[in-house]
């Protein structure tokens, strides 16, 4: 019995949504298989996703709580108010930085194999939320350190790592279909998780930023998610009603622009990767 495999100019282009949901084993499969590789190329394998924040936290209250003299949230210590914030801004930089790179990394499975390349960068968040699950699981050990005791409110931390994740997404794909044809913008990416870094409020308090700059500093939307995650796990600050509006309205355009810029390169990638 013979078979016949006809191509259709166009046929896969109008059922490429389709193709996702029906590729869904292939990216649980690259997730898993993403989060395995990551911990098992590294020294400290899992411990490194718990020395992260740590470091970071324990950087950032030296300088900013002890030598900076800045103050805290309430009651709540600086060291817990700092790793409040490290959750969501490693959730945030770590799936920036694996999208971006995502299809550079796979390069053998993009040029090879037909599936929606869409399904590459966005597997490779699986690992972020790995390493966020993890965090959290240390911020249980702290609170319970400094016998505080979180509100009622804990489990809002759910959408606002989904907000903050959709917030990673739509510019990782944008930077990983640039990334593809200019090489160069692998080196723009740490800068941009290392100066978003400084200028959101995790080493520090958003009160502490003088009235007249608010507007301004309100207009990076990890602003709304970090000081999300204050009021869910510390509830030491009111419910950041505005900054949130901020931070949904920006995830909402970048994941379109991303998606769209994204889509419209997706032909070219076998051929220039």
């Amino acid at each position: 019995m013979s078979m016949e495999l006809t191509i259709e100019a166009g046929k896969t282009e109008r059922q490429y949504w389709k193709d996702l949901w029906n590729y869904k084993e292939l990216f649980l499969i690259l997730t898993w298989r993403d989060i395995v590789v990551q911990y098992k190329q590294t020294v400290v394998g899992i411990l490194w996703a718990v020395l992260r924040p740590l470091l970071t936290m324990l950087a950032f209250t030296f300088v900013f709580g002890s030598v900076a003299k800045l103050p805290s949230e309430g009651n709540v210590p600086y060291a817990l108010m700092v790793y409040s914030a490290m959750l969501p801004w490693q959730l945030f930089s770590t799936a920036l930085s694996s999208a971006s790179n995502a299809l550079v990394v796979n390069a053998n499975l993009v040029s090879k194999v037909y599936f929606p390349r869409l399904l590459v960068p966005t597997a490779t968040v699986g690992v972020a939320i790995v390493d966020f699950l993890l965090s959290m699981a240390i911020l249980g050990v702290i609170m319970c350190i400094y016998r505080y005791l979180p509100p009622i409110q804990f489990f809002a931390v759910i959408p606002l790592a989904l907000l903050g994740s959709v917030l990673a997404l739509g510019p990782g794909l944008l930077l990983c279909s640039l990334n593809v044809t200019y090489r160069d913008f692998r080196y723009i990416i740490p800068f941009i998780t290392q100066f978003g870094l400084y200028v959101s409020p995790v080493g520090f308090s958003s009160s502490v930023v003088p009235e007249k700059w608010q507007a301004l500093f309100m207009c990076n939307p990890m602003v709304g998610v970090i000081d999300g995650f204050r009021w869910a796990l510390l509830g030491t600050v009111e419910f950041p009603v505005k900054p949130l509006l901020i931070s949904v309205v920006f995830a909402t355009a970048l994941l379109v622009t991303g998606v769209k810029v994204f889509r419209k390169t997706e032909k070219t990638f076998a051929d220039v990767i």
